[in-house]
């Protein structure tokens, strides 16, 4: 096997693949990229953990077909240490069991293993097919991520719910992410193709992966999926993900439809009080108190060991006076989504769950479960 690829392409193309090869691995062959010629102009780097797939074609001058696994990460900090725009020479020919990459005057020599043992997912019927803006689905995606479980004993919380819905008026695509202390929607649009489509659960590690690849171009991203598997086709890119085998819960029961309270007010003043009044709150808890009255909101912390902090900013609200507590990394990553310069808050008392809004924003929503303070 011998061709010739630019630097920054095959850079890119391994910046795509290799966030799926984790740095230690009991299978030596998963901490590996498979590079193959395909055709005589181009290559395809191939990335797999065994429940996720990465493959990106892109162009080479080819002058001997074939196909070789490597060290991912050992590759691409190659690449990434080379010369912008520099011509990367890879031959796997005279030199025994090794890989030669050359790129004017450097030269690694670097192991190899065989192709044939790298795992490959598969072709499997995919009969869901739908596109959307790149932006659009980055938009479901990164909004709805922070609300991921990471605990693995709620391995169905581990993921984003992606699944169509009728509310009337329309079909509409939702994302929905939940740790059990706050829950993220998230919907645009229902695409043609997605109205008949099964709730699935796309798995934490997958999202990441998908929102690398849709940064720039505009171009749509193409989705298929079954029962158990979905496949993001991005660019040049194609991701193959399994999907999370369980039941989500019913996630519509945790939103209040009836918190008559209702505060509005400026996110940046939010954000910047909560994150300054929180540097005193408990380090177990994290917890910060929410005296909210006519006009006004009282942010405040207390700790024994270190002392308390308030600060009090304008906000609108009308009804009775209450308190409430909240964690403040929860309040500040709810706070983190709000696009726009005003947040809403709709509040029943100082215990129930509060609804979290966007000012004039009607396609994202968040509920933040309260705490004791």
């Amino acid at each position: 096997m011998f061709f010739t690829v630019e630097r920054n392409t095959l850079l890119r193309a391994l910046g795509h693949v290799t966030g799926l090869v984790e740095r230690r691995n009991t299978i030596p062959i998963l901490g590996n990229v498979l590079i193959g010629t395909d055709g005589e102009a181009s290559i395809t780097v191939k990335a797999t953990d065994l429940d996720m797939e990465a493959v990106e074609t892109l162009p080479a001058k080819i002058e001997q077909p074939g196909a070789v696994t490597i060290s991912a990460h050992t590759l691409h900090d190659i690449v990434r240490k080379l010369p912008d725009g520099a011509e990367i020479k890879i031959d796997r020919g005279s030199t025994d069991g090794r890989l030669k990459v050359q790129a004017g005057r450097s030269t690694f020599e670097l192991a190899i293993l065989p192709a044939e043992e790298f795992p490959n997912m598969g072709q499997v019927e995919l009969p869901h097919r739908f596109s959307l803006p790149k932006a659009e689905l980055k938009r479901l995606f990164d909004k709805a991520r922070f609300a991921v479980s990471t605990e693995e004993t709620r391995y169905y919380l581990n993921g984003i719910y992606l699944h169509a819905i009728d509310p009337g008026g329309g079909f509409r695509l939702r994302a929905v992410a939940t740790d059990g202390h706050r829950l993220a929607q998230v919907e645009t649009d229902c695409p043609d193709g997605a109205q008949q489509m099964p709730g699935v659960i796309v798995p934490r590690k997958a999202v990441a992966e998908v929102i690398k690849l849709l940064d720039g171009g505009d171009k749509p991203v193409t989705v298929s999926l079954s029962d158990a598997k979905i496949q993001f086709e991005a660019d040049e890119v194609v991701l193959t993900s399994k999907l999370i085998d369980g039941t989500f819960p019913d996630y519509a029961r945790v939103i209040p439809s009836n918190n008559k309270k209702i505060m509005t007010l400026e996110n940046a003043d939010l954000v910047t009080a909560v994150d300054r009044v929180s540097t005193l709150s408990s380090e177990k808890g994290r917890a910060v108190k929410l005296n909210i009255s006519q006009g006004r909101l009282v942010v405040s912390a207390n700790s024994p060991e270190s002392g308390s902090a308030n600060e009090e900013i304008n906000a609108e609200y009308e009804g009775e006076p209450m308190e409430i507590g909240f964690n403040a990394r929860y309040l500040l990553d709810i706070a983190a989504q709000i696009g726009g310069a005003r947040t809403q808050f709709k509040l029943a008392d100082g215990s129930s769950p509060t609804l979290v809004l966007e000012e004039g924003e009607s396609t994202a929503l968040y509920v933040l479960m309260p705490m004791r303070v």
